[in-house]
């Protein structure tokens, strides 16, 4: 997958260890989210034997230094083909090609009904639609996650609980206290799902981490 450079300014981030392409049709990665790629580098380590999937990926920096050292297999999952052409850049950079599985598509039809994941981590689109104005040079399709911040939250968890392992983890990022409230109702509200959050941290004017687990385990 080849960028237009002619098009687009090509900037770098430092993330980690990684060099990380984006330009302005992306965005711009966050360096406080380096820990939800350490907490799910950590749950790694306990988990049993599978490949890992990232949804809403990105230029996929979080879910490459989630697994860069690692041998496990990684799924990683966008609908923008501009973050998805980037993020072929920064795995082939990271040497972890042969590692790292990249899809483009909507999320609730590149996954297939009977794959299953050891670990989640799922970065939607967090922010209220009336707030987005708040954050002019983000891609609107980034950050909008409807009226409550929520709506592509939820297809993850509907994700999550249809393809996480039996004693598998995922780490959710969301933007606010109110909006964990919000998805320990639903989850409450929805016990098909078969998920609980099982901790959560946060991170002051940044966001929210949330691990969640199969209900009883």
């Amino acid at each position: 997958m080849a960028l237009d450079v002619e098009e687009v300014r090509i900037e770098q981030i430092e993330f980690g260890p990684l060099i990380i392409s984006y330009d302005e049709r992306v965005l711009r990665p966050r360096r406080w989210t380096t820990a939800q790629s350490a907490w799910a580098s950590g749950l790694l380590q306990d988990a049993p034997e599978g490949p890992a999937l990232e949804l809403c990926s990105g230029v996929g920096h979080i879910g490459l230094l989630a697994v860069v050292g690692e041998v496990r297999r990684m799924v990683m999952v966008d609908a923008s083909e501009a973050a998805c052409e980037h993020a072929a850049v920064n795995v082939e950079r990271a040497g972890m090609s042969g590692q790292i599985d990249i899809r483009c598509g909507p999320m609730d039809e590149v996954i297939a009904a009977d794959e299953r994941f050891s670990l989640i981590i799922a970065d939607p689109p967090w922010v209220p639609s009336e707030d987005t104005s708040q954050f002019p040079k983000d891609p609107l399709p980034a950050i909008d996650g409807g009226p409550d911040g929520l709506d592509l939250a939820r297809t993850c968890l509907e994700l999550i609980g249809a393809h996480l392992h039996e004693r598998g983890s995922a780490i959710l990022q969301i933007g606010t206290a109110e909006q964990l409230t919000t998805i320990a109702d639903h989850l409450f509200d929805e016990p098909a799902l078969r998920l609980r959050v099982a901790e959560s941290r946060t991170f002051e004017g940044q966001g929210v981490l949330v691990q969640l687990v199969r209900s009883g385990g």
